[in-house]
């Protein structure tokens, strides 16, 4: 029988770079980024709950039908909790709401107001989940939220920039990051699909009540707004939010959150190339901080296994590195 070495153990004990879960990250950043536009451009037709409702409807039919096709069937009990707090909040608070913030702010502003959420969900992981605050995480979310405010302070003058639209896209970012921190535990329980497509579904039953303004809106939309709530339930929705569950079920929430200060940048790209919003130039220097921020947050220390000895994990460091070897092939 071959003997196992104490620095074999330590390399299986401290969790490894997924190649998987990085994709899924970025798969993810790169379509909530189109999610801004989107609802910026939808938002002229549909109002913010019929919006809201008309994306869930997609989203939970295309995981529904997955879920099905794959027979994954029901998730456990344990998962329940997690997928509840998160459907009502993430799913259907933080989209309702962040369709009216569209309504009253450009989709630059409101990506980067929003995405104060990444340092709430560091500091609710941290309190909640009892998550680790690595030196190097904190420098880059620094570095990211200052690239944040520079853009915030860019469009200071901008009429659009109204107080109301900010003051909801920060009650987005709360409910945002407790969706997220109320989701991680239940990953432990259930697959990225399971939990994903019943939190859809939960938020898409939270929205029922604007059926009505849905079905006379539909009547009138154009045909490109109403593509455009489709796209958003079937790829920002369907497809990032379960790649989002597969990377968060193999990291911490806070590091993934920390990824997610790349959306801004893209937003300012992409609202300049789709929607002709031209960012000012102070605020692609903030949105250059937010990326190098994400890249910082992301480093990790090439000694690692040296410096960090495996022994005693905490609970949720623990859990994260049993899932992840489970994957793994």
């Amino acid at each position: 029988m071959a003997m196992t070495t104490n620095s074999e153990t330590a390399a299986r004990t401290v969790p490894r770079r997924d190649g998987r879960a990085t994709a899924a990250a970025c798969t993810t950043v790169l379509l909530w980024a189109s999610a801004f536009v989107s609802i910026r451009s939808a938002g002229a037709a549909y109002s913010p709950g019929a919006l809201a409702l008309g994306r869930l409807l997609a989203g939970s039919l295309a995981l529904g039908t997955l879920v099905l096709l794959r027979r994954e069937g029901f998730p456990p009990r344990a998962a329940w909790p997690g997928i509840l707090w998160s459907g009502l909040l993430w799913f259907g608070l933080y989209t309702v709401v962040l369709n009216r913030a569209e309504r009253l702010v450009d989709a630059g502003t409101a990506a980067m107001v929003v995405n104060i959420g990444p340092l709430l969900i560091a500091l609710l992981g941290a309190r909640v989940l009892g998550e680790a605050l690595p030196r190097r995480l904190l420098a880059g979310m620094a570095v990211s939220f200052a690239g944040a405010v520079v853009v915030g302070l860019s469009m200071s003058g901008n009429d659009d920039a109204s107080v109301p639209g900010v003051g909801l896209c920060v009650l987005a970012a709360v409910a945002y990051a407790a969706g997220v921190v109320g989701q991680k535990p239940a990953l432990r329980h259930g697959s990225a699909l399971q939990v994903t497509t019943f939190g859809c579904l939960v938020g898409t039953v939270g929205c029922l009540p604007f059926s009505g303004s849905l079905v006379s809106e539909a009547a009138g939309a154009p045909l490109s707004a109403t593509l455009n709530m489709v796209y958003l339930g079937l790829f920002p929705t369907a497809l990032a939010f379960t790649t989002w569950a597969h990377a968060l079920a193999r990291t911490t929430a806070g590091r993934m959150g920390a990824t997610t200060y790349a959306v801004p940048a893209l937003v300012v790209a992409m609202s300049w190339l789709l929607l002709g919003e031209v960012p000012a130039p102070l605020a692609v220097v903030g949105g250059v901080l937010c990326l190098a921020g994400v890249a910082v947050s992301r480093m990790r220390p090439q000694t690692g296994l040296t410096q960090r000895s495996p022994a005693q994990p905490s609970e949720g460091r623990r859990h994260d590195a049993e899932r992840e070897a489970a994957d793994r092939p």
